[in-house]
């Protein structure tokens, strides 16, 4: 079973309703001086273990500070707002998964089988959104910018050459798409909470259609 990175739930704005979080760009952070880097990466671990505890939803700019030992005005200038702080936290974790997809041990990162890494990523990217629900439902609020975004495209890339390194017998490209469509976060969060479906299932899912795709190598 593949395990999934470290749990955040939660973006609502300060009324309580759902933030539009876009997905921001990953890659390499600005660099930062050595003392603004330790609080900013300080500031992310506080926030981060708080909205496990209590919902990011009822988490104040004020308690991150306090926990982090920072003044309240700290924590505007590194993130600007509520939403820069939310976008922090969701592009944070999304360097993670990037991280573990081209670095990480097999079977999600390299060492294993490209279909061994199709099953992985699936299952991975299916456990980690959902334990980030929240922020990824914010991300997507509006479905049309979804794969616009850089978090999608490096994925598209990701599947694409894995589709490539097995072989398969299609349209790359749109066999890509259509894999990534499997795990959309509004069809996984309604399969996983709505209809109570078991997370084991989404995965079993996933690799049957891995399979079906996969089969169709030449040789």
């Amino acid at each position: 079973m593949i395990e999934p990175l470290p749990p955040l739930p939660a973006p609502q704005d300060d009324h309580g309703g759902r933030t539009d979080l876009a997905l921001m760009p990953t890659g390499e952070a600005p660099r930062l001086r050595a003392d603004a880097a330790r609080n900013r990466a300080r500031l992310l671990e506080v926030a981060a273990c708080l909205a496990a505890e209590r919902g990011i939803a009822n988490v104040t700019m004020e308690d991150i500070a306090q926990g982090a030992g920072v003044g309240k005005g700290t924590v505007f200038r590194r993130f600007g707002d509520r939403t820069g702080l939310l976008a922090e936290l969701l592009g944070h974790y999304e360097q993670q998964l990037q991280t573990a997809f081209f670095a990480g041990p097999p079977p999600l990162g390299p060492g294993a089988s490209p279909v061994e890494r199709l099953r992985a990523f699936g299952s991975t990217v299916i456990r980690h959104e959902h334990a980030h629900r929240d922020l990824y439902l914010a991300a997507h609020a509006q479905p049309g910018r979804r794969r616009a975004t850089p978090p999608y495209q490096f994925r598209l890339a990701h599947v694409s050459m894995l589709l490539r390194e097995a072989r398969v017998d299609a349209d790359i490209e749109l066999t890509a798409h259509a894999l990534l469509g499997y795990l959309e976060t509004v069809l996984v969060d309604d399969l996983l909470t709505r209809r109570a479906m078991p997370v084991e299932r989404l995965e079993a899912g996933w690799c049957d259609l891995v399979g079906r795709y996969t089969e169709r190598c030449p040789g």
